[in-house]
């Protein structure tokens, strides 16, 4: 009988325990958080392929397609601006703290939209090296609009 009591007790210590883990929740950075990443001198971060994947699973950023003339998007892309435009187009992006990610086809044109904001005084831009050729030979999917 004391066994019966001994173990009865310690298997609802043990649901308690488990019921307990189940229902915490993680916590969460808050959607306007910025994502800080070390910049380079010209004042943006540049991030991997892999980095912006994992990104886009919490994603809490704009993800801008700066390439002309379009040849394709990385699915989640929230806005479509030429590179050579981003400066006429600020009212499409977020504020100059918000996390702004930026990718052309191999870098060339992202790496100077990237610059560009920069100097603007953006301080939170990143940009995808490679660009979205480097995404497909990772073997990420790449959509193409009928643009």
């Amino acid at each position: 009988m004391r066994r019966q009591v001994w173990l009865s007790g310690i298997i609802l210590v043990v649901l308690a325990l488990v019921v307990g883990a189940c229902t915490q929740t993680p916590p969460t950075a808050a959607p306007s958080e910025p994502i800080l990443r070390s910049r380079n001198a010209d004042g943006y971060a540049d991030i991997t392929v892999a980095q912006l994947a994992g990104m886009l699973s919490s994603k809490n950023f704009a993800l801008v397609n700066v390439h002309i003339p379009y040849r394709g998007e990385i699915p989640r892309t929230d806005l479509l601006i030429p590179f050579d435009e981003i400066a006429d187009n600020l009212d499409q992006l977020p504020d100059k703290g918000a996390a702004i990610v930026l990718y052309c086809r191999s870098g060339n044109m992202s790496t100077t939209a990237a610059k560009q904001l920069a100097s603007l005084g953006y301080t939170n831009v990143m940009e995808v090296d490679g660009g979205f050729n480097a995404w497909q030979a990772a073997g990420y999917e790449l959509m193409k609009g009928g643009q």
